[in-house]
């Protein structure tokens, strides 16, 4: 064992308990009630802040994707008046606008008729419309998905509607409508928010994610399992940047390597067009409608030939185009195939490995049945950890390399470039498959069946290779974000940076309910959802 992978004292182990208490970065899941009070915390603070009401905080908020320092920043850059401007509120001091201006009947400007002064409303900017008119008004832009910024009716003008106006009005006329309403204004905090985004589970699982840091380019996993880059809503990718995962997928799903296979394998019959593969070294071949041709060139021919020619028949010139075409395509379905059957061979092997965490258990269960001297057994579970961590990426660092070194950054390097840094990138990744692979081989051992000794050896053996392979996932991560992605000039691709600990799991965060909050309210605005939050 000792000359696979260096051997230290249990005191020079590494240990990634270490790491994850030193982690800042903290997940919640925050549930309906939670997601409800998050928004109002936010609210609130603004409210606070600039002496606003509730309607006005979330007009301001919307517009400026529910970034509360965004708001902040604006108010100090360009002062209150421009912020209200840019954002359509409108505040005004008296609130019995109608009372105070209209003793009688009063003109609407959009029906033409004379309406009852108690049946006409009157927006903060000072515009007024009967009741009838505000509601349909209303109603047409919540059915047409627009009921975060209702603005109000009066030409040019780009004040936004009082959202409880809106409320008492369309409820009166369709209380469902009314709570479609509520349900938009509570999900404008995900929709509009740069910092939440909703799990892209199938089906969905109801969740949504919300991260504090200003970096969105992470992954992160949802409390119902799903591990996805929180920048284009995949699956976890890392190493590969999102653009390269999405035409790796893109890859892997159209029909290009079929039409690749075709124009290297088959040969259309001159006769009826079918597509024939050769299944003999003959090159006169025969169509199933029964006309021979030559293999070399496509052309018809007859059927009278010897071992190495056909009658009547020559194609002995060289056609330099349809050969160099032809070669292009061998490489390319060849290179492809290299790649994807890595890639496939790692992710079938990180498939079959998760069968091996019942294993380990078991094998821990009957270790500590026997009571031996010692009980921590818990490397034996954080090595399964590290193979499953290594074995993801290095299944991804095959689209990465496809990519890195194809025809997507042709003209960010040399030829000669670009072998050197083919050649870095591959030494660095054989090393890793390699401990990574020796680590795979450790933790199907029996250790179970062992002796104290043996298993103290197997222990030592294990933790240090666990750690030897956490460095060198991180020293290829390193390498691609410096010396690769790092290097571009034209073209900026960038990855979730390595996290020795994985894709942090979400965990729930406890919010005090607001007294003035019923369960009523509650369920009637989150309607069933959840929402996961990353602090």
């Amino acid at each position: 064992m000792e000359d696979d992978y260096y051997v230290s004292s249990d005191d020079d182990y590494y240990d990634e308990d270490d790491d994850r208490n030193n982690m800042e970065l903290l997940e919640y899941v925050i549930s309906k009630e939670s997601l409800l009070a998050a928004q109002r915390d936010d609210l609130q603070r603004v409210m606070d802040v600039l002496s606003l009401k509730e309607y006005h905080a979330r007009t301001l908020l919307i517009h400026y994707r529910w970034d509360v320092d965004k708001v902040l920043a604006v108010l100090v850059e360009r002062g209150k008046d421009r912020l209200y401007a840019e954002a359509g509120v409108t505040v005004v001091e008296d609130d019995n606008l109608v009372s105070s201006q209209f003793s009688s009947d009063v003109m609407c400007g959009i029906c033409m008729d004379e309406i009852p002064s108690d049946q006409v409303t009157i927006m903060d900017c000072g515009h007024y419309f009967c009741n009838n008119c505000w509601t349909e008004h209303f109603i047409v832009k919540i059915n047409d998905g627009q009921s975060r910024r209702i603005k109000c009716m009066a030409h040019k003008c780009n004040s936004i509607c009082d959202e409880a106006i809106i409320r008492n009005l369309v409820s009166a006329r369709d209380p469902n409508l009314a709570e479609k309403f509520e349900r938009f204004l509570l999900e404008s905090y995900i929709e509009d928010n740069r910092k939440v985004k909703w799990c892209p589970s199938v089906p969905h699982c109801g969740n949504a994610i919300r991260i504090e840091e200003d970096e969105l380019l992470c992954e992160v996993e949802c409390a119902c399992g799903l591990q996805f880059c929180f920048k284009c809503l995949s699956k976890a990718h890392s190493p590969c940047s999102c653009r390269m995962w999405e035409l790796w997928c893109q890859k892997c799903q159209d029909e290009s390597e079929t039409v690749n296979y075709i124009a290297v394998n088959t040969k259309p019959c001159p006769k009826c067009y079918k597509l024939v593969e050769k299944n003999g070294g003959c090159n006169l071949v025969n169509c199933v409608c029964g006309q021979p041709f030559c293999w070399l060139c496509g052309a018809p021919t007859g059927s009278d030939h010897t071992w190495d020619s056909i009658a009547g028949h020559s194609c002995g010139r060289f056609k330099e185009d349809e050969d160099m075409k032809l070669e292009l395509a061998k490489r390319d379905l060849f290179r492809y195939t290299h790649y994807f059957n890595r890639y496939q061979a790692h992710t079938d092997s990180f498939k079959l490995e998760s069968t091996l965490k019942k294993s380990i258990q078991e094998k821990i269960s009957r270790l500590e049945e026997k009571e031996l001297m010692f009980k921590d057994l818990s490397w034996a579970t954080k090595a399964l950890y590290r193979l499953f961590r290594s074995r993801q990426i290095i299944s991804y660092s095959y689209p990465f390399a496809y990519h890195m070194f194809g025809d997507l950054f042709e003209n960010e390097m040399t030829a000669e470039e670009r072998t050197i840094k083919q050649n870095l990138f591959e030494d660095q990744q054989q090393q890793l498959e390699a401990n990574m692979e020796k680590l795979s081989l450790f933790t199907e051992e029996p250790f179970h069946e062992y002796g104290h000794e043996q298993i103290m050896e197997l222990r030592i053996g294990i933790l240090n290779l666990s750690t030897l392979t956490d460095k060198l996932c991180e020293k290829l991560y390193d390498c691609i974000e410096n010396d690769l992605l790092g290097s571009l000039q034209w073209t900026r691709h960038s990855i979730a940076p390595y996290n020795s600990n994985g894709v942090e799991k979400a965990s729930e965060l406890t919010v005090s309910r607001d007294t003035t909050t019923s369960n009523s309210e509650i369920d009637l605005a989150t309607n069933g959802m959840d929402i996961s939050y990353t602090k």
